[in-house]
């Protein structure tokens, strides 16, 4: 423990939950320095591809920057999308949380990925975080640092579950004895909650809304069991004349243009407690199942989860900050935590 101290001493210990929307980094002794939306807008009027700003003011310009300026999203699906644009965010993110350029001897990286994950893809994230400034690259599987930001000890005898809703993916595994036993991952995530929202309004009143208006309608409006009176009124762009419009959509509509994606989510629950070892199902039965990520605020959905699988459901304790806060502990206590909670290790050359 002392030598791994040293370590985040003199190289400087940093977690990032690099997702699909949002970015957290979090410091070793200091907690969670940084929370910003994973965008970069990118200018093409005179350098192709120059970077002019990332995070929240790169996203202050959704909808309202001029044509030659453009909003990347470096990760998709829980993975890299644009490897380039990816470590120019995360080297400014880094500088950002640190407040300032990491030193000559660069930065220790602890950072999460999904489960259904390719090894090309986790290839490229070390890649991305080497080029960001960091020596040392570590991989941690979500659903793994989300049980230890929950406060699960994945060496624990007892088995216990845990379902982490991400903007891109959902990873539902099942964890004992520092491994995991029964696994299931789905590109289906936040983002595609919004997607169908957005299909729903297109197809049934004929009218083009952006993601945000999706995404603040399945914040207001958007439950996992169909009903409720609540409406809100939302503007957009008629689909045939291109002329602006308003439209006033009830909760009952959001409820059910966001049934399949729900769907899909629950199915890979209920398939993760198929592949349960025997032996590990009174454990679940009295643990339940625990709910991480920003999609596990979606109101309901522990109550359908629940129903759909017989089993208690709970919401962890912050959680949007769950991945990034275990990865931080794994970061600090990495003498006390088994070695395989890591996928992968690359130290730069």
């Amino acid at each position: 423990m002392f030598g791994n101290r040293l370590i985040n001493l003199f190289y400087g210990s940093i977690a990032v939950d690099l997702g699909t929307v949002n970015t957290l980094v979090a410091l070793c002794g200091q907690g969670i320095a940084l929370r910003e939306p994973t965008a970069v807008a990118v200018s093409t009027a005179e350098n192709k591809d120059a970077v002019l700003s990332v995070g929240s003011e790169a996203m202050s310009m959704l909808g309202r920057a001029p044509s030659d300026v453009n909003i990347c999203y470096p990760m998709r699906d829980g993975v890299i999308s644009d490897l380039h644009m990816c470590e120019v965010m995360l080297k400014q993110f880094i500088a950002r949380a640190l407040g300032h350029k990491p030193g000559p001897l660069g930065v220790r990286l602890m950072l999460c990925l999904p489960l259904c994950a390719t090894d090309i893809e986790r290839h490229a994230l070390a890649e991305a975080a080497k080029g960001a400034g960091a020596r040392e690259v570590l991989l941690m599987e979500e659903p793994v640092a989300a049980a230890l930001g929950a406060g699960i000890s994945p060496g624990d005898a007892l088995g216990s579950m845990v379902v982490d809703i991400g903007g891109g993916t959902t990873d539902a595994a099942v964890l004992v004895l520092g491994g995991i036993a029964a696994y299931r991952s789905v590109r289906t995530g936040g983002t595609h909650i919004d997607a169908a929202i957005v299909d729903y309004i297109r197809r049934e009143h004929n009218m083009m809304i952006g993601t945000r208006s999706a995404e603040q309608l399945k914040c207001e409006l958007g439950r996992a069991v169909v009903g409720g009176r609540e409406y809100a009124e939302i503007y957009g762009r008629n689909v045939e004349t291109g002329l602006p419009m308003s439209k006033v959509v009830t909760q009952s509509e959001i409820s059910h243009a966001i049934i399949p994606p729900l769907r899909r989510i629950s199915e890979t629950v209920r398939e993760t407690l198929g592949e349960t070892p025997p032996e590990l199902a009174g454990d679940l039965v009295h643990r339940g199942i625990v709910l991480t990520g920003g999609g596990a605020r979606l109101y309901g959905i522990a109550d359908m989860l629940a129903k759909d699988t017989g089993m208690p459901v709970r919401v962890a304790e912050d959680p949007l900050d769950c991945v990034v806060l275990g990865a931080l502990r794994a970061l600090q206590e990495k003498d006390g935590i088994y070695e395989n909670t890591y996928a992968d290790v690359t130290s730069a050359s």
